[in-house]
């Protein structure tokens, strides 16, 4: 199975750090949510990285279907 699985039906509110690096689980499975853990590597599945822009509040994606990964786009409302 390489389909990623909502972690939940709703984005994660996150504090970021300006320039700090971050890997948002992309597979679902991570136990870390919304961040990875390593669980994609069964699954040949691999996490976003990214570098914040700015410190503060950010929605990360928890429904793993969204177009603006890692952010939430509302895709959730959908599913």
């Amino acid at each position: 199975m390489n389909q990623p699985i909502p972690a939940q039906k709703a984005p994660y509110r996150v504090e970021l750090e300006s320039g700090k690096d971050y890997a948002w689980c992309a597979c679902g499975r991570s136990k870390t949510q919304p961040f990875c853990d390593g669980s994609h590597k069964a699954f040949g599945l691999s996490p976003v990285l990214f570098k914040a822009a700015k410190s503060g509040e950010a929605w990360l994606c928890g429904c793993k279907s969204t177009s603006s990964k890692p952010f939430c786009d509302g895709t959730h409302k959908k599913l």
